[in-house]
């Protein structure tokens, strides 16, 4: 991994600030670290920096009281104010990457590696980006090169930007009427991201706009289109098609694209490669229980919710206690008549008080108006939501107790988890006892939970947890194994969605006929750095196998890291005026072997997890075992010895 040379910071907030009502409430209410961070950019005062140190810690929350002194925020409010409100705007210099480094680990209270840095540095948009297709002495892809991405989700949409930007013909397959995928589909009451907003975004598109620190369904879904608009992604789009079949051709070295309209007719386009940008939330999963089938009132599941139905005192069943559950039970708990939770699974739970917190006029003002205050933010988000959580999911050598847990810091999670469960159950020891599970912390995904949230809802008088097992339905009830009998009017199906087999319907045929669905089977695929595999020229999947970020929030840094790959293995391509690159099966043999072995520390692979991440066989074939700093430093450049081109 290179280092930064020189950092050029730059920003596209305009000086000086003349509403200095709206900067003085900014500076007042905004995040003491990242001013900090704004001030140095322009004064690189290191003693200035340096006398902050004592007081900043390695804890996070979005709007965390400041444990510097006042006298100490004040005086750099101050200097702020006047530096962003002097008629001589101050001049951005380059930052010494020592000094860069240093910063950063101020920012947040413990050391950065200078490893690590030119990782932040891209992900946190410190920087204007020349388009690719502007870099000098790069070839320029042909005319004719086209290439072909299914979905238009987050990854379709940022593929088909990076695409054009680095001059390629691109056309973009959705199955919707819409782009954005999952926040297109997923309407149900509560729906949202347990990422944070200031990193669940673009690197190149950071949105100073969000109304919460986590952000909900419709305002996902309109940042997607609205950047997807602006970089003028929906002409490119063919919607409500679906990609039934890709096949090479060996003589034209294309591919061959079987699509279906909504007219039900199939057609075929060729395409130079192809990008698999589908995603893996994308099929339901419905849960086989007698006699659902023959329910009489609404049956919905949280992915295709009709918003017509009216719960207003209504008996509503949700089967499910997932993540999607968790936020579905506490926004309509209070308009039901009741609401009966059948648990099929346990499933930690973690506080997290910025779950619900919306941001303030105040700091929308700085994260739109102070320069370099948004990526600073986004600097902080990403540190405590990203690789801080890996110590988590990573066993420690020799740890004793892993009964329970599997380090130190998985320890000190479970217990934290552990505090708040009791404390917000302190009067229903019952439910204690039905929530809380056996397996460590992080073993499947996590609620996030806050105050009047998931386990605020449990304990409504209108609302009743079983944990029992569901015998069948009828037209009116939901009936137990021990005979108990739930009547209700509407059914919510928090139940899931299948990641098996990962090709879903698709046929993917490769050179001489290689069958891509029956070489992953149902549930075994396989990859070579979770983006291609051997046999399948110009074939790239996103978000393939064994690189899903499961430790942390990061998928979007995941996807970019991989769309930055593709397209340079297609410029590899280009310049060597080839037809067809894909990897030799010794680097995809070596990248497995690496992911096992890894795998094998991770809690994933505790004998009492059991999740969604794991195969029939106990493989977890979903999660990306490795730091995201390491898999994004992996995707920077492809090896020319693991690729093969011809």
């Amino acid at each position: 991994m290179n280092v930064v040379n020189h950092a050029q910071l730059t920003s596209e907030c305009e000086l000086p600030i003349t509403d200095h009502a709206g900067l003085r409430s900014a500076l007042a209410d905004a995040n003491v670290p990242t001013l900090l961070m704004v001030y140095t950019t322009y004064s690189q005062d290191r003693a200035y920096l340096d006398s902050f140190a004592p007081y900043l810690t390695g804890l996070y929350t979005a709007e965390m009281p400041s444990t510097v002194p006042e006298e100490m925020a004040q005086d750099l409010r101050d200097r702020l104010f006047a530096l962003l409100t002097d008629p001589v705007p101050p001049k951005e210099r380059p930052i010494d990457p020592e000094l860069l480094r240093h910063m950063m680990s101020v920012s947040v209270g413990e050391e950065v590696a200078a490893g690590i840095v030119p990782v932040l540095y891209d992900q946190m948009g410190f920087e204007r980006v020349v388009p690719r297709k502007d870099l000098p002495g790069r070839k320029a892809p042909p005319a004719d090169f086209r290439v072909l991405v299914i979905g238009g989700g987050m990854t379709g949409i940022a593929a088909g930007i990076k695409l054009a930007e680095a001059g390629y013909d691109y056309t973009i397959i959705e199955k919707n009427a819409s782009l954005a995928g999952t926040w297109y589909e997923n309407t149900y009451p509560g729906v949202g991201v347990d990422t944070p907003s200031h990193f669940y975004s673009y690197s190149f598109e950071l949105n100073p706009d969000w109304s919460h620190y986590h952000p909900k369904g419709k305002e996902i879904y309109d940042y997607l289109t609205g950047v997807a608009n602006k970089y003028g992604v929906p002409p490119h789009v063919q919607f409500e098609t679906m990609v039934t079949s890709a096949t090479w051709d060996e003589g034209k070295a294309r591919w061959i694209v079987g699509l279906r309209g909504k007219d039900g007719k199939e057609r075929f386009e060729e395409a130079n490669a192809v990008i698999l940008a589908h995603g893996v939330l994308n099929r339901w999963t419905m849960p086989q229980i007698p006699g659902l089938d023959t329910f009489k009132g609404p049956k919905m599941h949280t992915a295709g919710w009709d918003n017509s139905v009216d719960l207003k005192g209504k008996r509503v069943a949700v089967i499910g206690t997932g993540a999607s559950a968790a936020q579905l039970a506490p926004a309509i708990a209070d308009e039901v008549a009741e609401l009966t939770i059948f648990q099929r699974s346990k499933h930690w739970v973690l506080n997290n008080p910025d779950i619900n917190v919306g941001v303030n006029d105040a700091i929308r003002f700085a994260l739109k108006n102070i320069p370099h205050y948004k990526e600073w933010f986004r600097f902080r988000v990403y540190w405590f939501t990203g690789d801080g959580l890996y110590g988590n999911v990573c066993a420690d050598d020799g740890w004793e107790d892993m009964e329970n847990s599997i380090s130190a810091q998985n320890k000190a999670a479970r217990d934290y988890a552990i505090y708040y469960i009791q404390n917000k159950l302190a009067d229903r020891p019952d439910l204690v006892e039905k929530i809380v599970p056996d397996y460590p912390i992080f073993g499947k995904r996590i609620v996030l939970d806050a105050d009047g949230g998931w386990l605020d809802t449990l304990v409504k008088p209108n609302v009743t947890l079983e944990t029992g097992a569901i015998d069948h339905v009828e037209e009116n009830a939901i009936v137990m194994a021990d005979g108990t009998r739930y009547e209700v009017d509407v059914i919510a199906l928090a139940t899931g969605f299948e990641l098996a087999p990962a090709l879903g319907p698709l046929k993917v045929y490769g050179r001489g006929g290689a069958d891509l669905a029956k070489a992953w089977g149902k549930d075994d695929a396989r990859s070579y750095l979770g983006v291609m595999a051997p046999q399948y020229p110009n074939f790239f999947l996103t978000l393939g196998p064994n690189s899903a970020p499961n430790h942390a929030a990061g998928v979007n840094m995941v996807l970019e890291a991989q769309i930055h790959y593709i397209i340079e293995a297609l410029d590899m391509l280009v310049a060597a005026d080839a037809h067809a690159i894909e990897p030799s099966m010794a680097a995809y043999e070596e990248w497995n072997r690496r992911v096992e072995e890894q795998m094998k520390n991770m809690v994933w692979s505790h004998p009492k997890a059991k999740s969604y991440y794991l195969n029939s066989k106990g493989r977890n074939y979903v999660s990306c075992p490795f730091r995201l700093a390491d898999y994004w430093s992996w995707t920077r450049q492809p090896d020319r010895t693991a690729l093969q081109l011809t």
